[in-house]
């Protein structure tokens, strides 16, 4: 079984409006969703063979917070894929029907629409919009990653930050 993590960056800020878009930083509100939802990641999945991050500031900042909570510090876990930022659906698929067979369990660090478009594509609950810093995770019946297909997944669950505030 293969397990991918849709993992939608945290919220980023605006406040520069002579920024590229791909260059924006996390705003004070990514700061503190971004590890909440990190340690929540940890708590309920444990650890993943390897993070692949759109080459965006806002998706790499929440990444990191991931990687730190998940004790990875090893490079060679950690990947950035410029086909995960504005892209389409297929450039997704793409990506993770090229993932090592040896990897079992993934997350993806990346961007709308394509992390919702991809998770409807799958059985399970249908999901309007992920929020910032909300994370699908889908799980496939499937022994290599090149089999990997909307057909053969489905979605185990879907969590964002405001299932959490307040909670403790």
């Amino acid at each position: 079984m293969k397990t991918i993590y849709l993992i939608r960056h945290a919220k980023s800020s605006w406040d520069n409006a002579d920024l590229r878009d791909h260059d924006r930083p996390l705003n004070k509100r990514g700061k503190s969703d971004g590890p909440m939802m990190a340690e929540i990641f940890k708590e309920r999945e444990g650890d993943v063979d390897a993070i692949i991050t759109s080459t965006a500031v806002r998706a790499n900042s929440t990444a990191t917070f991931f990687a730190e909570a998940l004790g990875i510090e090893d490079t060679d876990r950690i990947l950035h894929s410029s086909n995960l930022y504005c892209s389409m659906s297929r450039d997704v698929h793409d990506v993770i029907r090229s993932l090592p067979a040896a990897y079992e369990s993934v997350a993806l660090f990346g961007h709308n629409p394509a992390f919702t478009a991809i998770a409807n594509q799958f059985e399970g609950q249908m999901i309007p919009n992920i929020p910032t810093c909300g994370i699908v995770k889908i799980v496939s019946e499937i022994e290599k990653w090149e089999q990997w297909s909307a057909r053969k997944g489905k979605i185990e669950f879907f969590i964002f930050p405001k299932m959490f505030k307040g909670v403790k």
